[in-house]
């Protein structure tokens, strides 16, 4: 990446530099919630593209805000006790015992990582889970059945959001740091839940007024029948391809989240491809759109 920057010619860097501006200047002071997942998380160059991208984003003055999964660590870790995992409509079946693995793999290894590479990259980053200032109080998900409404499916130690104080990010973000979300819950009994990290960047979106958020995935967005792009969708074409069955699996939980936060008044929500590098930097600070775009009209 970095031998390609260095053949522009100076006054295209100026000119790129100046076409940036005002979205800095649009942006400036606002939160940007960042779902981290897929492949920009587990490439080293595109964990390195993502750190920068970051630490330049709180440099000109947003503040931006990641949450994290770990779907791919969490698996191996389980692999490794000869565990293994099962899905129902794309959420993670939890018992007690993986629940143990979830939580030393994504508070721990996962979050550890992100808070090291972006330190790396010059930001000062800190690692948050849902237990830290009381950010995400959790009750046990009973999850509808897709088909059968009256149907609920056990997924075991899987939460959903009761609420969410976000204090502790505003404090961190007023400080100069980047928080760096686990999707980890706790419950009245103080017990702890996995939560799906598309809800939590969602709802965090949310109750932060965020003025984007963004949700990093392996694929190039949201993609109709014939394998097409579709750049820009309402909540209504959504609820159309959810009938059809467009959108299915993994990618279930990740548009409701981005739905939802659509219509509870964050700006902007961009589901974009990232295996592009700097895809984050070119959504936020160029015309050109890498991916869907979610409205709530």
């Amino acid at each position: 990446m970095t031998d390609h920057v260095q053949n522009i010619p100076p006054r295209d860097k100026a000119e790129i530099l100046a076409q940036a501006l005002p979205y800095i200047r649009k942006f400036h002071g606002k939160t940007i919630v960042i779902k981290y997942g897929g492949n920009a998380m587990t490439d080293p160059e595109l964990q390195a593209d993502f750190a920068e991208d970051v630490v330049l984003l709180k440099l000109v003055g947003m503040n931006p805000v990641v949450v994290h999964g770990g779907g791919p660590q969490i698996e191996a870790a389980l692999n490794k006790l000869g565990k293994k995992g099962h899905f129902i409509q794309g959420m993670r079946v939890t018992d007690s015992e993986t629940m143990e693995v979830v939580e030393w793999v994504l508070a721990g290894e996962v979050q550890q990582d992100i808070v090291g590479l972006i330190n790396q990259a010059g930001g000062k980053a800190v690692g948050l889970t849902g237990r830290d200032g009381g950010l995400i109080r959790a009750q046990k998900l009973k999850m509808p059945d897709r088909n059968d409404p009256d149907l609920h499916h056990d997924v075991g130690q899987v939460g959903e959001i009761v609420a969410i104080d976000p204090s502790v990010v505003k404090a961190l973000q007023d400080d100069a740091f980047i928080p760096v979300v686990s999707p980890l819950g706790f419950g009245a009994d103080n017990e702890s839940y996995n939560i799906n990290a598309d809800v939590v960047a969602g709802k965090l979106a949310t109750v932060l007024k965020a003025e984007k958020l963004m949700m990093l995935t392996n694929t190039p967005g949201v993609l109709d029948k014939a394998g097409n792009l579709l750049t820009n969708l309402s909540a209504r074409e959504i609820d159309e391809l959810f009938a059809d069955g467009t959108i299915s699996g993994g990618m279930l939980p990740k548009i409701e989240g981005a739905l939802d936060a659509a219509k509870s008044g964050v700006n902007a929500v961009h589901i974009i491809d990232g295996r592009v590098p700097h895809a984050m930097l070119l959504e936020i600070l160029t015309d050109q759109a890498y991916g869907t775009m979610i409205r709530a009209r």
